[in-house]
């Protein structure tokens, strides 16, 4: 249905009439407001709820829509049409086109370009990773989480390895806990970073601001990240890097945390950049500059060390230059996966 026309309503169709809740309000609850008797009428709904459906227009006093603050007469009537919360379509396909780089029965592995969400949650329901997959592989749809494993950060690209049965996901998590699974990461820092070096300090929530994490937490679990330096750089005076970085643990913005704490914040981290130089503002990049560009596994089924590589996407590439660098100093396909072989035997 289309809900009526008023200068504060623009057209919206609705569900069907017969699913509105229709209130009739008493004179005594004159001057009483709109949120608060929709609160007190409709238990079963959170107040954040109603009042994101009043915001909507979804909730109707004698025919207009009107604000949540709105102060009643008494004897109005209500209509409100519930509304499908975005949480409920967490869990639908959409075609989100994906870079498949290896698929067989047992797993997935995808190369997630920069600005693609893994996971649905508050603020992005739709338009993620998950969505695409249910998707392509339609049987994901029988998985915890569709398959998914692990995670990298919305604006982090790279290889991930997603699930494909319940007994690839459980033998992957059991892996990805006992820090056999093998990720190297492109990382361009700020700062004349060291030769080499290993950050050993946990990663927990920022208890003066929920949005971030934060490295020594006493209340966050053990994390260690590994990094050597691949090459240095210059923007006008001031020194960047480029770190090759291995993880042992996959805490939440493990390597943005660790890095910064030592004074290397990533280039383009919108979030930690404490520390970041002023030459950052003639730089054309606005993302965390780091990949996933490697991957190593053992197969769930097939009994042996799996290896993937992807160099990084366009927007890195034309970072190098900015830099000072070109791009002979990425890492070579061959060398990494035969690295990433003899250090999984090296750990059996």
């Amino acid at each position: 249905m289309a809900l009526p026309q008023t200068p504060e309503s623009n057209p919206i169709d609705y569900i069907d009439d017969e699913d509105f809740i229709s209130l009739d309000i008493p004179l005594e609850m004159a001057d009483e407001r709109l949120d608060k008797v929709l609160a007190g009428s409709l238990p079963d709904y959170s107040r954040n709820r109603l009042k994101a459906w009043v915001e909507a227009g979804a909730v109707i006093v004698d025919g207009k829509v009107t604000k949540a603050r709105y102060l009643l007469r008494g004897g109005e009537n209500i209509k409100v049409f519930p509304q499908a919360m975005p949480e409920q379509f967490a869990f639908s396909s959409e075609d989100i086109p994906l870079d498949v780089v290896y698929e067989d029965a047992d797993l997935i592995v995808i190369n997630k370009p920069p600005g693609l969400v893994v996971h649905p949650a508050a603020g992005n329901w739709s338009g993620t990773l998950l969505n695409g997959l249910l998707f392509r592989f339609p049987e994901l749809k029988m998985l915890p989480r569709a398959g998914i494993v692990h995670r990298l950060d919305k604006d982090t690209s790279g290889l991930m390895v997603v699930a494909r049965t319940s007994h690839a996901q459980t033998l992957l998590v059991r892996q990805l806990q006992d820090r056999t699974v093998g990720r190297r990461y492109l990382a361009f820092v700020w700062g004349d970073a060291p030769s080499q070096g290993k950050v050993l300090a946990s990663v927990g929530r920022d208890q003066r601001d929920r949005l971030k994490m934060t490295a020594g937490s006493p209340q966050g679990k053990p994390a260690a990240t590994l990094f050597r330096r691949l090459t240095r750089g210059l923007i006008g005076a001031s020194p960047v890097a480029l770190l090759e970085c291995r993880l042992e643990t996959g805490r939440t913005h493990q390597i943005r945390v660790h890095l910064e704490s030592l004074g290397f914040p990533l280039i383009g981290d919108p979030v930690y950049r404490k520390k970041t130089p002023g030459a950052a503002k003639n730089l054309e990049f606005h993302r965390q500059a780091l990949h996933a560009y490697a991957l190593s596994l053992q197969h769930p089924s097939k009994n042996g060390l799996m290896t993937w590589f992807r160099v990084p996407p366009q927007d890195i590439l034309d970072l190098l230059p900015q830099l000072g660098m070109s791009e002979e100093v990425l890492p070579n396909e061959a060398t990494v996966l035969a690295s990433m072989q003899n250090e999984s035997q090296t750990c059996t």
